[in-house]
């Protein structure tokens, strides 16, 4: 097998000089830095990350945990979408990404910091996890390196990354609004999810900017789920006849809701406005298309990934980062002239 001294050899330098050029080390002069990885090329030199991470105590791999993934909960793709992100930054800073799962059943068992030590990262990043749930104190005070998508906590060793909720919720309302609609509902997720609350914060503050009064029980949780929502909108209609638009907290629970609607035989938009919340694929190509408030998945994972190497790496960074919405109007919206 290659290693490096072979290349310092070849190259006719020190093997400390072989070692800061292929670690990126920027006191190697650049053309020989440049010979050193030519010749490592030629040689067909590969690292052994086994014996890097004993002398540096550091593995080079991130980790994704996901909390309570089910078949159901692939259906909109965000996950994935973020994955991507994450992977390829991770990859283009020569990290790797490993993804492993956790439960509330799993949690009493292992604690967070056996887990991530038998997955070798040196950093976490953690999506889907509930503001009740038993990992966030340890996860605080935790030396490893941590970043939540869309739980905003901070900690010594902690960021978030997440969308600007609020403001995405608040565009959608307030185009219903302009459409003329004043009774207006919506589906939200569940109380232990923060997008559920910034979702909802938003809806409030768009009734408040146009004088319309909050009503606590034109709001319903879907628990983030196609039936769910399907069973909300059932209550919903039947409990408030009066309501001509709905804005649901997700595209997937605004899926549920055109499939009750249609089987109630209500026509959208015409009965029913609808407009939802991720822009999944999905939502372009439903019937009828549905308007909804498009977030930056892919970007969500690699800010994250970015945000986690600062933070392993050293670098004084902020470590929060809210990205914008934008809304996009489809099919599923209209004027209410009834």
């Amino acid at each position: 097998m290659i290693t490096i001294k072979d290349i310092a050899k070849s190259a006719g330098v020190s093997i400390t000089t072989v070692s800061r050029a292929l670690n990126g080390y920027d006191d190697v002069n650049e053309n020989t830095r440049r010979k050193i990885k030519e010749i490592a090329d030629q040689l067909g030199y590969s690292p052994n990350m086994a014996a890097r991470s004993l002398i540096s105590k550091k593995t080079k791999t991130l980790g994704l945990l996901l909390s309570n993934v089910t078949r159901d909960s692939s259906k909109d793709n965000i996950a994935f979408e973020v994955l991507c992100g994450m992977n390829d930054r991770a990859g283009e800073l020569n990290y790797d990404l490993v993804l492993f799962s956790t439960t509330p059943q799993k949690q009493k068992m292992k604690s967070y910091k056996s887990l991530c030590q038998e997955r070798g990262v040196d950093g976490v990043i953690i999506m889907g996890i509930r503001l009740d749930d038993p990992y966030l104190e340890e996860i605080v005070a935790s030396p490893i390196p941590c970043v939540l998508i869309d739980i905003p906590l901070k900690g010594k060793n902690v960021g978030y990354v997440t969308s600007d909720n609020i403001g995405g919720s608040t565009a959608a309302v307030k185009q219903l609004i302009d459409s003329g609609h004043r009774n207006i509902g919506m589906i939200n997720g569940h109380s232990q999810a923060d997008v559920s609350i910034q979702r909802l914060e938003g809806f409030k503050r768009a009734l408040d900017a146009a004088g319309i009064p909050f009503n606590p029980s034109y709001v319903m949780d879907g628990s983030f789920s196609e039936n769910g929502a399907k069973d909300a909108a059932y209550r919903m209609v039947s409990q408030h006849p009066e309501v001509t638009a709905l804005f649901c907290a997700s595209d997937l629970m605004a899926l549920g809701v055109l499939q009750a609607l249609k089987s109630l035989g209500k026509s959208v938009p015409g009965d029913m406005s609808v407009i939802g919340f991720d822009n999944i694929s999905v939502s372009s190509y439903c019937s009828p298309t549905l308007s909804t408030v498009n977030q930056n998945k892919y970007e969500i994972g690699y800010q994250a990934a970015q945000m986690l190497i600062d933070l392993l790496e050293g670098r004084n960074v902020s470590r929060h980062l809210m990205l914008s919405t934008e809304l996009i109007l489809r099919e599923s919206t209209g004027r209410w002239m009834k």
